[in-house]
């Protein structure tokens, strides 16, 4: 085949769930509000940091806006499952908007107290406890289940993009303008989703009504998910992998400081290198999507993220941090994906916000376990202690799990061979 030819052929592959409609105006939506996201985030975190001079209050900044999914995001599955998600998406949408404004004309006037801006997080962290499971659900809705490992491929590209780009754009208006331009400019980028919602046509899939209530919902969910080997499967590894190596966050700045020995630029740059290695995972998945959910991939991606943190221990230079950070950017990437394709693929319509709820619940709502592990053996051991001991945790605890699950783990890859 000639290589224009291999090269058309590539691009159809990445961008393949584009071809429906409705999802093509979602994600251009999602490509302009993503941006403002992630330039409110950094914004904030900047904003209570100059106010209060302590870590430790803008850490509490992040507990607010995750602990309501750690606690929430079980029961907001069952909310999913009862309501057209297409609706309930235009609802918390419309709020992260009001949110935002909010943010906005504190900063404008000079009025802002750090006790507001915690409630503002929290009030943030609800409505995302609903949004996130309502917005990975109707993915399957938009394009069917052959594309939709393609379509959370390409919803992680624009996310890690945005984590790359909006970033460095807060910090040029930050200077000019002051944050309250961010919050505003995050404020007006959510009428480019809402207004996409608008227009999209397709019909949800909603759940019977039930006349139970909640909590038996909840409980329903979940035995699904225990009866079913491979979400069950799913649902361990995306637990142990997303506590114990999804924290670079967390680690990142300890590491740049106390082991390289170098400040802020180092810092935003091994954050730049995640991003980057994130977004060049999404495109890899994306262009594997056509060859429909594999299973393997979870585990292999799994095993090679955990294996450079390890590694992260040998990493005193700093060109040899920036290529690990990234690595890991690139496999934390695949693995997620992986894990959330297998969910949206293996779960019914009428569980799918419940399953998603759990995939929300165990990669968002494991960050503040995580995190205080991986701040507590830095604080321990010292900087570079964050990573390796993180991915040996998981390790151990992923071989103790698995001991009785090696016929299972073998079935996975012959199956892969056989679709080869």
């Amino acid at each position: 085949m000639p290589l224009t030819e291999r090269a058309v052929s590539m691009l159809g592959a990445i961008f393949s769930s584009l071809k429906h409609r409705d999802f093509r105006i979602f994600w251009i939506g999602q490509c302009v509000s993503l941006m403002g996201t992630w330039m409110q985030r950094t914004a904030l975190i900047w904003l209570v940091y100059t106010m209060t001079d302590s870590p430790f209050l803008v850490g509490l900044v992040g507990v607010a806006q995750f602990l309501p999914m750690l606690l929430f995001t079980l029961f907001a599955g069952a909310v999913v499952d009862r309501f057209p998600k297409r609706k309930i998406l235009i609802v918390t949408q419309s709020l992260l908007m009001l949110q935002a404004f909010a943010l906005a004309m504190l900063a404008f006037f000079n009025s802002e107290q750090y006790w507001q801006l915690l409630l503002l997080c929290a009030f943030l962290g609800i409505t995302t406890t609903i949004d996130m499971p309502a917005r990975l659900s109707f993915f399957a809705d938009l394009v069917g289940k052959e594309d939709v490992m393609n379509a959370v491929s390409l919803n992680s590209s624009i996310v890690n993009l945005a984590r790359i780009i909006g970033p460095a754009v807060a910090g040029i208006v930050m200077m000019k303008f002051g944050a309250a331009v961010c919050f505003l400019i995050n404020a007006l980028s959510f009428l480019a989703v809402i207004y996409s919602l608008t227009r999209i046509e397709t019909k949800d899939s909603v759940a019977p009504p039930q006349k139970r209530n909640m909590l038996e919902e909840v409980k329903e969910g979940l035995a699904y998910i225990k009866n079913d080997e491979t979400l069950y499967l799913n649902a361990v590894f995306l637990a142990i992998v997303s506590t114990f190596a999804m924290n670079s966050e967390v680690i990142i700045p300890v590491f740049a400081k106390t082991v390289l020995g170098m400040g802020a630029g180092a810092y935003t740059k091994l954050l730049s290198a995640a991003g980057a290695g994130s977004l060049a995972g999404a495109v890899t998945m994306a262009s594997l999507s056509k060859k429909g959910v594999r299973k393997w991939i979870l585990l292999v991606g799994a095993a090679a993220t955990l294996s450079v943190q390890v590694l992260m221990a040998i990493a005193w230079n700093y060109a040899l941090a920036l290529l690990f950070v990234a690595m890991i950017g690139f496999f934390n990437l695949v693995f997620l994906n992986a894990g959330n394709s297998i969910f949206q693929v293996y779960a019914p319509d009428k569980y799918r916000g419940r399953v998603m709820s759990v995939y929300s619940f165990l990669t968002q709502g494991s960050l503040p376990v995580g995190n205080f592990f991986a701040g507590t053996a830095m604080q321990a051991f010292g900087g570079w202690a964050g990573y390796p001991a993180c991915g040996l945790t998981a390790f151990i605890c992923l071989a103790l799990f698995m001991g009785n699950k090696k016929e299972v783990v073998k079935g996975w890859f012959r199956a892969a061979s056989l679709q080869e």
